[in-house]
């Protein structure tokens, strides 16, 4: 039996299920291998090569994203919104996104590598500069008229309800 076959078996119900073991895979081996470079080399190094990988990797997934929804090159905050809730991460951290205007606002509001490391009793990522880069690159794929800006992302915290907050202007 091939993986199609496998899979057109499961139920809506345990697909869901499956993209979320998927999801939480995925981020788990995210954090194994940053990790890995943070015990021998030090956070600077485990954050240069994360920032270099995040660079590469929030344009490969955009552009899947992207071509999975059919969206427009210039899908403006609405196609952005669909976009960012369709993300490897999305189904496994709580967020929100709220529109005004030309401005989308996206809240992780509890985040999975955070609490992780929390439970470690590891010092929280240092995530503002590579997130920087995988938000606004991200947003870049799905309309090139964005600019991204942190309102709140560790080590900057300026919202304490939230993990990190990132504001999203078409221009």
């Amino acid at each position: 039996m091939n993986n199609y076959e496998t899979l057109s078996q499961l139920s809506k119900d345990e697909l869901i299920e499956l993209i979320e073991i998927y999801s939480k895979n995925w981020l788990a081996m995210d954090g194994v291998w940053f990790q890995s470079v943070e015990r021998k080399l030090g956070m600077d190094e485990a954050m240069y090569h994360d920032a270099e990988a995040w660079r590469r990797f929030t344009v490969i997934e955009a552009k899947r994203i992207k071509e999975f929804l059919k969206l427009a090159d210039n899908s403006g905050v609405e196609g952005l919104a669909k976009a960012l809730r369709l993300r490897f991460y999305a189904n496994i951290n709580e967020d929100r996104i709220k529109i005004e205007g030309n401005t989308l606002t996206y809240t992780s509001v509890n985040c999975r590598v955070q609490r992780a490391r929390e439970r470690k009793g590891m010092p929280f990522h240092p995530c503002k500069s590579v997130g920087i880069i995988e938000y606004s690159e991200f947003a870049r794929v799905i309309d090139n008229r964005f600019t991204c800006e942190c309102v709140s992302c560790y080590p900057d915290i300026t919202d304490n309800e939230c993990c990190c907050k990132w504001r999203f202007t078409l221009g």
